[in-house]
Order: C-alpha cells, then sequence, then structure tokens
C-alpha cells in the first residue's frame, strides 16, 4: 500500500493526511455484527510514542478497516495499544484485518528503527456487542479513553481518536447518548500506561 511507504534512504514516512473517515456514526447495530477490538504492543513496549507513527498506525488503520470492509464508530490509538469499535457484514474477516495491519505496522517500524523481524504485536481481543447498551458503553469507552490514559482534558483534544470526528459527524442527540452513557465498569483489556506524544 503506498500510502504506508518508508523511503529507505531518508527514513522518512510518507503518509497521507488525516481525514475525516466517511461513514457517518451509526445509531444501531448492524446485521452482520459491530465488535469492539483491543490490541497490545509486544512486552507493553511504546513502539509508536511519536506523532508521526500514531498518524502512520491510525491512517493504517482506518484504511485497512475501509479495504476489508469495516465500518469503524469509535477507535484510539496510543504508543502501546489501540481499541477499536466497528460493524462489519463479513466478520470473519477481522483476524486477516488485523493481522495485516499488525504486519505492516511492524515492519514499518523496525524498518525505522533498523530491528528487522522484532516483534512488535502481542494479540489483540475482540467481543462481538450484541446489545445496544453494550455498543453504546463501549463507544462510550473508546471515544474517552484518551482522557481516561490521562493525555487530554477533553476527548476531542487528542489527535488519534475519533472524537473529535464524532463531534462533528454525529447528531446533537446521538452524541449526548454516547457520551454520558456510562462505561466505568466494562470489562476491556487496558492495562497499559501510555506515553504523550513526543
Amino acid at each position: 500500500m503506498q500510502v504506508f511507504h518508508v523511503d529507505k534512504e531518508d527514513n522518512k514516512m510518507n503518509h497521507a493526511t488525516l481525514r475525516d473517515w466517511p461513514h457517518a456514526p451509526t445509531h444501531r447495530l448492524g446485521h452482520a455484527g459491530a465488535y469492539i477490538v483491543t490490541a497490545g504492543t509486544y512486552n507493553k513496549e511504546h513502539f509508536f510514542r511519536t506523532s508521526e507513527r500514531l498518524t502512520y498506525l491510525t491512517e493504517a488503520l482506518l484504511a485497512l478497516a475501509e479495504e476489508y470492509g469495516w465500518k469503524l464508530q469509535a477507535w484510539a490509538v496510543f504508543s502501546n495499544h489501540y481499541h477499536f469499535v466497528a460493524e462489519s457484514q463479513q466478520p470473519e474477516s477481522l483476524k486477516r484485518f488485523v493481522q495485516y495491519l499488525h504486519s505492516i505496522s511492524a515492519k514499518h517500524i523496525n524498518l525505522l528503527e533498523v530491528t528487522p523481524g522484532r516483534r512488535v504485536w502481542f494479540e489483540y481481543w475482540d467481543t462481538h456487542l450484541t446489545y445496544h447498551n453494550s455498543f453504546f458503553a463501549r463507544l462510550n469507552y473508546v471515544h474517552t479513553n484518551p482522557v481516561r490514559h490521562g493525555l487530554v482534558p477533553t476527548p476531542e483534544r487528542y489527535r488519534w481518536c475519533s472524537a473529535g470526528w464524532f463531534a462533528r459527524k454525529a447528531s446533537a442527540a446521538f452524541r449526548a447518548t454516547v457520551m454520558n452513557f456510562p462505561s466505568g465498569k466494562i470489562a476491556v483489556p487496558d492495562d497499559y500506561e501510555v506515553f504523550p506524544a513526543e
């Protein structure tokens, strides 16, 4: 994928500017299913600790979600893990989607640091969301995750998260429903200490 090309001579990443994600936030679950996905780096290492690396991983997530037919509803990308909520008519493609995202992002990081073959990703967890309340709680959780990690005072201020997009694209009523929905007691693998972007 050209969007994720690394120039070997000057070791600079050439990537597209972050764009508005084209899908409108949904108000209901899709026919095939909605999932929350969390993935963490190997040994919780902060491989994506710079603005450029966070942008690369976010753009890769957005582009591959579209390529694999996943409609992202929320995402948050950090120095050593990410979360997203998405819907798909073909949920069996999730494994290929995540594996490819991890493959290209690991190669990218290892090329930048001249560490070929080093393990970057540990594993990922996914949960099928079958109830509206579960869906809303996890949308809230992912949109507000940068605040939970102490990176920003309001979620819209974190560049590598969907909260700003959600604020621009969702109706005021739907946004209020999601952003006020309780999410403090949901079980999401999230015992990560994160670093602010360098």
